[in-house]
């Protein structure tokens, strides 16, 4: 039977997959682990490898497509199988070709299952395509009568588009030769539409001397969409605390002068955090449909802002992994962000964040609580401050965590009780020694 390629779940609150590419063409035999797709999710764009050897056959999506999780966007025929193998849903029946010529009544054998689709998508009188080959009607074929200019309009006959940018395109009532193709030959992906700007409003717009459109990336759109529904539907509450942080700082010089990996506060924050953790785990859970779910593993996130929008890449079992080595490991973590190379173990499993702004002056601020997980910390720089200690004025490093808790599973007792514990771990890191 026919192997299924679907569009994959790489996230836990992943509905779709944007198909950027296809890496083998339609008709290519593939291996086992040979890539064939990129896809991109609101997290990571990543290539997607053949789940088995066979003929890659009947494509069900295109460049710029948005695909459910779990809809199919072709099958892999065994060696064994032919195209008549493939389940009813996803066969393309041959089209009889309306032949006018003798030269094509002697040659020609019908329509590829390919060629069949585009026709059927696209409207077009199957008598008007020619052959290249002289025998049946192909995808190439297709596409060269797409792109042929007609006398009467000196316009495409029709746009190159994908299916979902033309069904967009309708809905918004656009005129899809006004909008400007982005995918391969100029045609018009789902994003194109979704960033098009009809005149009127380009217009309004234009009026306005300071005005300019920034073009977001998906990753930016996803990111606005699920922090407006999380600050929808998560009832928010804060607690700030201040906490000394000498101790933290002279920990770090010492790792510093015994020549180990870059250290940064961060990397410590990591550490104290996740032994924090190990004492109040309803911190560390999961809501969900009204239930709190515990974890057992204590896996930081941390925020890393990249161009294209917010990532928060996980570092697993944090709690039981040394400073270096969680230095060593946000170190690859950064590395992969910035180079769009982050895989989905990275992004997974997420069981608490950490959002550190200190390094841009910033002194305190709140961060966004990100589900399904129920808290997140928000941390400032470190300040210097002098005060009265026993008649004599002595300067202190203070900084300012700022913890922001889901209220449906956190109290405020229970976010004040880690605050405490976080600060004594903070203030005299032996303590987790105990």
């Amino acid at each position: 039977m026919p192997k299924k390629v679907i569009m994959p779940a790489l996230g836990m609150a992943q509905e779709s997959g944007l198909l950027l590419a296809w890496l083998k063409d339609e008709g290519d035999s593939v291996q086992q682990g040979d890539l064939i797709m990129e896809i991109e999710t609101d997290k990571i764009t990543v290539e997607i490898e053949a789940p088995v050897s066979g003929t890659l056959v009947s494509f069900r999506a295109n460049p710029g497509d948005d695909v459910p999780v779990g809809e199919a966007v072709a099958y892999i025929l065994y060696a064994d199988e032919t195209l008549d193998d493939l389940p009813s849903t996803a066969k393309v029946e041959p089209v009889a070709i309306q032949i006018t010529s003798p030269e094509k009544v002697a040659n020609s054998s019908g329509v590829s299952p390919v060629a069949a689709r585009m026709i059927a998508e696209h409207n077009i009188n199957i008598a008007d395509v020619a052959t290249n080959n002289g025998e049946r009607i192909t995808k190439a074929d297709v596409e060269a009568y797409l792109q042929t200019p007609t006398l009467e309009t000196n316009h495409y006959r029709l746009l190159p588009a994908s299916p979902k940018a033309r069904q967009l395109a309708s809905e918004k009532g656009y005129d899809l030769t006004t909008i400007v193709g982005s995918g391969p030959g100029g045609a018009v992906l789902a994003q194109d539409v979704l960033d098009y700007m009809p005149s009127t409003e380009a217009e309004i717009i234009l009026e306005k001397a300071d005005s300019q459109v920034i073009k977001t990336s998906r990753l930016w759109q996803v990111m606005a969409k699920r922090m407006t529904e999380s600050w929808r539907n998560v009832p928010h509450f804060y607690l700030k605390r201040d906490v000394l942080v000498d101790a933290l700082i002279d920990w770090r010089s010492v790792l510093k002068q015994r020549n180990i990996a870059t250290i940064t506060y961060t990397d410590l924050l990591v550490k104290t955090c996740a032994m924090a953790l190990r004492q109040h785990s309803r911190l560390n859970g999961h809501y969900q449909n009204e239930r709190i779910l515990a974890n057992d593993a204590i896996n930081i996130g941390l925020a890393i802002a990249i161009d294209e929008g917010l990532l928060v890449p996980v570092i697993h079992h944090a709690d039981k992994l040394s400073v270096t080595e969680i230095a060593q490991r946000r170190q690859e973590l950064v590395q992969r962000a910035n180079e769009n190379k982050l895989q989905p173990v990275d992004m997974a499993d997420g069981t608490f964040t950490i959002s550190n702004l200190g390094m841009f002056g910033i002194n305190e601020f709140s961060a966004i609580v990100n589900p399904p997980q129920v808290a997140i910390l928000a941390i400032g720089n470190i300040q210097p401050r002098l005060e009265m200690v026993e008649g004599q004025v002595t300067e202190n490093h203070i900084m300012t965590l700022s913890l922001s808790c889901d209220h449906r599973a956190v109290d405020g007792a229970r976010g004040a009780q880690f605050l405490q514990t976080l600060t004594a771990y903070m203030e005299d890191p032996r303590l987790m020694l105990s």
